[in-house]
């Protein structure tokens, strides 16, 4: 049913048999790198209970941060979609890019330039070493999808999930419906 293959720039769509993965549970992750060696995404629909000036206390910014995955969580990154405002961005697919000058970044937060459209902050990020990935493909534990959205940072992360997986149909909806907590149906 599924066919599509990781890359650069695909979602990972966590299948409902890894509701016992406090991390990816529910979870929708934008790959942003995918090699030999592994592969990188961040989690886009998880925001944590902070904002960025509870990280960066000398800028005044209200963004969230996103919990991003369960690897280097003491670490702030961020996928953005304005590489002519920060430079050594990469590209990661059309018209959404991570990392660049962190040093830019900040002076866009002290100018107040940046909104939550433009860029999303990431606690952690998700990780998988060489072929993890697709063992944990070839147990169902994700769907792969192509990025389709015209603006991923303004998806509402509540229902993102939710969205996603009812468009799989059959016993997806089921899943797609069922209370995030089981024991609470």
């Amino acid at each position: 049913m599924f066919k599509l293959k990781p890359s650069k720039g695909k979602l990972l769509v966590a299948e409902p048999s890894i509701l016992n993965d406090r991390s990816f549970k529910r979870s929708i992750v934008l790959l942003t790198e995918h090699s030999q060696e592994g592969s990188v995404g961040f989690i886009f629909n998880k925001p944590t209970n902070y904002i960025l000036s509870d990280f960066i206390p000398e800028i005044d910014s209200s963004l969230k941060v996103y919990y991003g995955g369960p690897v280097s969580e003491d670490n702030l990154y961020f996928v953005h979609r304005i590489p002519e405002l920060i430079p050594n961005s990469i590209e990661i697919i059309d018209g959404i890019f991570w990392e660049g000058d962190f040093e830019a970044v900040l002076e866009l937060l002290k100018d107040n330039t940046l909104s939550q459209n433009d860029i999303r902050f990431f606690l952690g990020y998700s990780g998988w070493s060489n072929n993890q990935l697709d063992d944990e493909l070839s147990t169902y534990s994700w769907i792969v999808i192509e990025n389709k959205f015209k603006n991923l940072f303004h998806i509402n992360h509540n229902s993102f999930w939710k969205d996603e997986i009812n468009k799989f149909g059959g016993l997806y909806k089921i899943w797609a419906n069922a209370p995030e907590d089981p024991s609470l149906n």
